[in-house]
């Protein structure tokens, strides 16, 4: 699996991962021999959270990574209500109960909520000195609050970004990634297949990632992943519980589309106007 340096720290992380939101609706047994299925496969960035379940997907996630633990990059997040100092210690040490580990390699404040900055930022640093996580990050931030994040963490603290983004929503490009870029700071895409409103070949823009697919002998799916982590710090964590779909992920991170083919995607799915808020779900 093709990786990348992952945000200042420069951690080496496969390009695709895997996230599991709503993986507590699907099939256990399935859902944990996905993820599996995927650390056998070298996709070890796996991306989960407190909220996901109200905990029932850590715990799945711990099942799965369940004595190989060290080849995984494990990620998780507080939820807003819950990111005061204190409170930001107190989750991590609930996500890691269920996922069954000592550490985890990347915990992210899950939106900008009710406690201000300084505390949960606070919590983070006393998380990382004691050595219960590695890296601390955002998810769905705004330029303006990264802005906010960067004066009180400082340069070279703040690993990722976590933002909705596909085919049909590319907000991200009018100023996160760039502003990311230039902090060095990574940006993870979550939903890349647009939350079950993948396009097919009749909606639009359908019938020209179909064709791409069909010149580079892939599918429309993995031709989207492809399309999303053109840029040098974007990843990307689409979630299956199918073992074989898993597979196609993998497939995924090998594949390189032509210029050409990029100015045909980028041409048939419009970046549009800079909305007035960053997009979420």
């Amino acid at each position: 699996m093709r990786s990348k340096l992952f945000g200042p720290q420069g951690f080496p992380v496969p390009v695709l991962g895997l996230g599991t939101w709503n993986m507590e609706r699907d099939d256990r047994a399935a859902a944990i021999a996905a993820l599996q299925r995927g650390i056998e496969l070298g996709i070890t960035h796996i991306d989960t959270a407190e909220l996901y379940g109200y905990g029932q997907v850590e715990t799945l996630v711990g099942e799965a990574i369940r004595g190989q633990r060290d080849r995984v990059f494990l990620v998780s997040k507080v939820m807003p209500k819950n990111a005061s100092k204190d409170g930001t210690v107190a989750a991590c040490e609930r996500s890691l109960a269920r996922l069954g580990t000592d550490h985890l390699d990347l915990f992210l404040l899950h939106w900008a909520g009710p406690h201000p900055i300084e505390e949960t930022i606070a919590g983070f640093e006393e998380l990382v000195l004691a050595g219960k996580i590695r890296a601390f990050g955002v998810s769905n931030f705004d330029v303006h609050q990264m802005e906010e994040v960067f004066r009180v963490a400082g340069p070279g603290k703040l690993a990722c970004n976590q933002v909705i983004y596909h085919l049909n929503e590319r907000a991200i490009e009018h100023e996160i990634i760039s502003w990311c870029e230039a902090h060095r700071v990574a940006v993870v895409a979550y939903s890349p297949f647009g939350s079950g409103r993948f396009p097919g070949p009749r909606s639009p823009g359908g019938h020209v990632l179909a064709e791409v697919a069909k010149e580079v002998r892939a599918t429309p799916h993995q031709v989207a992943l492809a399309f999303l982590t053109r840029h040098p710090s974007v990843f990307a964590i689409p979630k299956t519980s199918t073992p074989s779909r898993v597979e196609q992920i993998y497939d995924a991170a090998a594949l390189e589309l032509s210029e050409a083919q990029l100015r045909a995607l980028d041409e048939a799915f419009p970046l549009g106007v800079k909305p007035g808020s960053l997009p979420t779900i």
